[in-house]
């Protein structure tokens, strides 16, 4: 019964304005009434597998555009919370916690909670993966987000493809991965979450020619790879949920798309 209020709630939220300092949702490219549609109903399908913590991913880019090997182009956590709506009600629903590019500064990133529809704004397309930690990790990873840990382990030195072994830059996945390690190992000691992330993460390795290589920090600072040996490899979506199902860590992958979920 307790599910099925909060999917009550949820259809009734307006959507928030979108965040002004999310430059990675850019402007919108699909009409607002289909990406408050859809952002509802990811919430609800949320809702009824019962997740109080999921790990949500869109895709921002014509995949045609991205890395073999890449799919979605940011991710967050979607925390079940109170939600206060257009109309003053409250009820249960979900916020997304994000690290995104600095508008203005693409070298620099910033925390920010914002709504589902918010997260979806700047969607190239209707499509998001979609990770649900098991429930005993589910319970230690709120703990992490909800305390002054969440907040430390963000570098604000940003990377487009950001080596998540080192702690010279951070993107969006990386951040989302050190949270996940802090939980995992119940520390906030970043020497030591990289060492585990070492030990026991593959990263998706990013294939890029060297003189496009060469060439990338002059178009914009945030494709350096200086934090990169002679291999580039970064975190992703897909990395994520690939190591998290190899360690039993997952109730469920998959991806939700406006005419239904698919294995991913």
């Amino acid at each position: 019964m307790y599910r099925y209020i909060i999917i009550a709630f949820l259809a009734l939220c307006l959507a928030l304005p979108a965040h002004a300092g999310s430059s990675e949702a850019g402007k919108p490219q699909l009409p607002a009434d289909q990406v408050a549609a859809f952002s509802n109903r990811v919430q609800q399908d949320l809702a009824a597998r019962g997740a109080h913590v999921a790990i949500v991913s869109r895709m921002g880019r014509n995949p045609s555009s991205l890395p073999n090997g890449v799919r979605y182009t940011h991710v967050s956590f979607w925390v079940l919370s109170q939600i206060k709506a257009a109309d003053g009600r409250t009820g249960t629903g979900y916020r997304v916690y994000n690290l995104y590019q600095d508008g203005k500064n693409g070298t620099r990133s910033h925390l920010v909670q914002d709504s589902p529809a918010d997260f979806f704004a700047g969607a190239y397309r209707l499509d998001a993966g979609v990770i649900i930690p098991d429930a005993r990790l589910q319970k230690k990873l709120l703990k992490v987000i909800a305390s002054p840990t969440y907040r430390a382990l963000h570098n604000p030195r940003y990377s487009v493809l950001a080596n998540p072994f080192t702690s010279q830059f951070q993107n969006c996945t990386e951040h989302t991965l050190d949270v996940l390690m802090a939980a995992l190992y119940g520390t906030r000691d970043i020497a030591q979450i990289k060492a585990n992330e070492a030990a026991h993460f593959k990263p998706q390795v990013i294939a890029i020619g060297g003189l496009k290589r060469a060439l990338a920090p002059a178009a914009s600072a945030a494709l350096t790879t200086s934090d990169h040996g002679a291999t580039i490899a970064t975190a992703t979506f897909g990395s994520i949920a690939r190591f998290m199902q190899a360690n039993k860590l997952a109730a469920k992958v998959y991806r939700l798309t406006p005419d239904g979920a698919y294995r991913f």
